[in-house]
């Protein structure tokens, strides 16, 4: 089996599937319990306009859930797997933007609840959310190779 292959077998592409199906619905699960404090992380960014924010805060956690919940059922995954894609790299951006600037958040990413952290401690958690996003991208990218590659 050659690596092509490997990489798009169907037995890698579901478990990579719901994985990441997985890990959006219990990121989303947090958000929507707790709509305000989300969208005050949200509003710690400084990035989104204040008029934008609570709906935001509203909307984003139902789409993480429902991109999740279709990568598990199997359902629209090349709608679920794009939509995730283009969450996570505007996840990054934001991230990323906030530790250019030196504004030490919490990403709100798994926990809206997170307080009592120092300042170097919120800016490691942003590179590490970063490199857990990266790593989530590259499952979405696993997901595109196995869809070029695989007729099903």
């Amino acid at each position: 089996m050659t690596a092509r292959e490997a990489l798009a077998h169907p037995w890698l592409t579901v478990r990579v599937q719901l994985a990441l199906g997985l890990i959006f619905v219990l990121a989303a699960l947090p958000k929507i319990g707790d709509p305000p404090s989300f969208a005050h992380m949200i509003y710690n960014y400084r990035i989104v306009p204040g008029s934008l924010i609570n709906i935001s805060a509203l909307v984003m956690p139902w789409l993480e859930i429902l991109c999740g919940m279709a990568l598990l059922l199997g359902i629209w995954t090349r709608a679920a797997r794009n939509l995730i894609a283009l969450l996570l790299v505007v996840f990054i951006v934001a991230i990323g933007i906030n530790l250019v600037r030196g504004n030490a958040i919490d990403c709100g990413c798994f926990n809206v609840a997170d307080a009592g952290k120092t300042y170097e401690q919120r800016i490691t958690d942003m590179k590490v959310d970063i490199v857990r996003d990266l790593g989530m991208l590259l499952m979405v990218v696993q997901g595109w190779w196995a869809e070029r590659f695989v007729k099903v």
